[in-house]
């Protein structure tokens, strides 16, 4: 390590707030795994398994533009530091309507993965999202801004993206509605539907 220049850092002994953002991470993602996997009896790979699928939801999120190219959809994540792409994931079968004890135990990790990303999914859209007044102009919104939509019904390690082509301000000026240029095509959103992400700056 030293022949590369590297040193490090490390926080004091109980002085969680001296971390910031990762602790504020790591705090969220120990709040939701208690509230899945409280009543769960699973065995040691069981956990193993469920911890090893929620680190690779934490690092899948969306953390700002990986290029200034406004035609460039894709994000950088913390998947990216890890092993230089983006996280992905085999699609499965929805568990969220069935009665975990009436699950084989492939299935229950599953629903409890499915469940963990609902919640922390939520969570973290919510964080992104400022909660400014409606009378105030939110100059978060531009043209051309990588965005997160919100969308409940996605699967774990999938991120509705888009880039914002148009505002529509209001008689007072103020934008609440734009469209927004996804994969898909061009989709109309209120501004409580887009979470913009830091710029890369």
């Amino acid at each position: 390590m030293t022949s590369e220049d590297i040193t490090f850092h490390f926080a004091p002994a109980y002085a969680p707030h001296f971390g910031g953002l990762y602790e504020s991470a790591l705090k969220s993602a120990k709040h939701h795994l208690k509230r899945i996997a409280f009543r769960s009896h699973l065995t040691f790979e069981e956990l193993c398994t469920l911890l090893t699928q929620i680190e690779a939801i934490l690092n899948s999120r969306p953390l700002s533009p990986l290029t200034s190219d406004p035609n460039d959809l894709n994000p950088l994540t913390p998947g990216h530091f890890l092993i230089g792409r983006s996280f992905t994931t085999i699609p499965s079968h929805s568990y969220h309507q069935y009665n975990l004890n009436r699950l084989t135990r492939y299935e229950r990790i599953e629903a409890l993965r499915q469940h963990f990303w609902k919640r922390w999914h939520a969570e973290y859209l919510r964080q992104l999202q400022q909660r400014n007044k409606w009378m105030t102009n939110n100059t978060q919104l531009n043209t051309d801004k990588l965005v997160l939509l919100k969308d409940e019904n996605l699967p774990p390690l999938k991120w509705k993206l888009g880039r914002i082509t148009k505002l529509y301000p209001g008689q007072d000026g103020i934008a609440r509605v734009a469209d927004v240029r996804t994969i898909d095509g061009i989709v109309r959103r209120a501004a409580c539907k887009i979470c913009p992400l830091p710029d890369s700056e």
